[in-house]
């Protein structure tokens, strides 16, 4: 299923600006038709979180799917001496 998501949306998720999304990441970073739309040619720009969150994961940037969550990877140890 399509994930799509307004600028104030995807902000939360990518932990951006919303301002600095639609200035500086709409045209350098997404790509019109592939991470954003624009529905019935309006001023309005919808996110394909799908396709964002796999370019993120291929750039080595952690997602917020679970299995990518770099905290599931800590293994807590006991101390020495704590006998």
């Amino acid at each position: 299923m399509i994930l799509y998501l307004t600028t104030d949306e995807l902000s939360t998720r990518i932990k951006y600006e919303p301002r600095y999304i639609r200035e500086q990441m709409k045209d350098r970073v997404f790509k019109r038709g592939v991470h954003y739309i624009q529905p019935f040619g309006g001023r309005k720009i919808l996110y394909i979180w799908n396709e964002i969150e796999k370019m993120m994961v291929s750039w080595g940037m952690p997602s917020t799917a679970p299995e990518h969550n770099p905290m599931n990877r800590i293994v807590l140890r006991r101390g020495r001496g704590n006998g």
